[in-house]
């Protein structure tokens, strides 16, 4: 059998070698911090408080509370960065620290029975123009599928809202966040086999509660 060439457009980033170089740069920022250098957290912050701040508002649905659970994520996370290992990547257990409070908040939430003030046609994040309704794509792309009614939209996020916290919570780690199936499977703390079949569920569970129109 002959040799297999790949190629590559040098003009494109490779995904691989932006992950590593990321990772590198922010366990640099790491040790500056452990050393004493206090304006290396201010560095982390900047490089990661709308990407902590996007996942939290997606969760709870409410921006007070995703600032507040935003910026506690970050207070916690400079309280213990003197004692992180680095067993994770920093982004990673940053995820977590700001996914346990989310769920914290979320569950206080519902046990006040708090109201919710919720727009799913407005964009997830300052540089993300998707919206709610982009969480689950048809299953294949039709001219159709591109039109999203708003009608449709706020059905969508009726039944979002009936998904259980961990089908909900994945999928938007999944498909908000773009994270990894390894990086969520750390972020949860479960295998990437039950990553993927969480994701699985969680989509198939949506479809059901949208419906025959849904899978049609």
């Amino acid at each position: 059998m002959g040799t297999i060439h790949t190629f590559t457009n040098p003009n494109e980033p490779d995904p691989m070698t932006a992950k590593a170089q990321e990772v590198a740069l922010d366990h640099m920022l790491v040790n500056r911090f452990k050393s004493g250098d206090a304006a290396a957290f201010d560095q982390l912050v900047t490089r990661y408080w709308d990407r902590i701040y996007a996942m939290v508002n997606q969760l709870l649905r409410n921006q007070q509370d995703a600032e507040e659970v935003t910026q506690d994520a970050f207070i916690r996370a400079h309280r213990g960065l003197v004692n992180f290992r680095g067993d994770s990547s920093f982004s990673t257990w940053l995820y977590q620290i700001a996914t346990n409070l989310a769920r914290n908040r979320y569950w206080y939430w519902w046990r006040r029975k708090r109201d919710k003030s919720i727009s799913f046609d407005a964009p997830l994040g300052p540089d993300n123009d998707s919206t709610i309704a982009d969480l689950i794509p048809a299953e294949q792309e039709t001219p159709e599928d591109a039109t999203v009614t708003q009608e449709f939209v706020h059905r969508v996020a009726e039944c979002m809202d009936q998904l259980n916290e961990k089908h909900r919570e994945i999928l938007i780690l999944r498909n908000v966040q773009n994270l990894s199936y390894e990086e969520i499977a750390e972020i949860l703390g479960i295998s990437v086999g039950t990553v993927k079949s969480r994701i699985a569920r969680a989509r198939e569970s949506l479809r059901e509660k949208m419906g025959v129109e849904f899978q049609s």
